[in-house]
């Protein structure tokens, strides 16, 4: 049975765009099977995206100190009516900004513990220019999310 892993993200700058292609690559990567891959930008993933889905990443900027604005949106929009239902589901995170993530990093992490999903790694936390050793960790980032859902 194919499972899904929803990629919910908000890449607004050349560096986020970079990390969600190497999530991307990791959670495609040819030796995991049976792992369906949606994409989705924070502003358009929906309820039945939330509903639908098996396993979740989610991408961000940390923006004052907190999570983007478009993902917030989409907590806002997803969150009592996935309550009760994505319970269990596991999910991993990636930031990127320019100096603390903290803030960012809690509030995501927040929610995820208000709709009891399972943490299947560690935030990846990115300040600064993304290069090849932060490329390899989200392409691990991606694979060990898309490994998780073929247990």
């Amino acid at each position: 049975m194919t499972k899904t892993l929803l990629i919910v993200h908000h890449t607004p700058s050349p560096g986020t765009r970079e990390l969600l292609e190497a999530v991307l690559a990791g959670a495609n990567d040819p030796e995991i099977d049976g792992v369906d891959v949606r994409v989705r930008p924070a502003l358009a993933a929906t309820v039945p995206d939330m509903l639908e889905s098996d396993g979740y990443l989610f991408g961000t900027t940390a923006n004052f100190g907190y999570m983007s604005g478009a993902l917030k949106h989409f907590f806002d929009t997803v969150y009592y009516p996935s309550l009760d239902h994505v319970a269990g589901r596991p999910y991993g995170l990636w930031v990127h900004g320019n100096n603390d993530l903290v803030g960012a990093v809690n509030s995501v992490e927040r929610l995820a513990t208000g709709l009891e999903l399972a943490k299947a790694a560690d935030p990846l936390e990115v300040t600064g220019p993304v290069d090849a050793a932060v490329r390899d960790r989200a392409y691990e980032l991606g694979g060990t999310l898309a490994a998780v859902l073929t247990d």
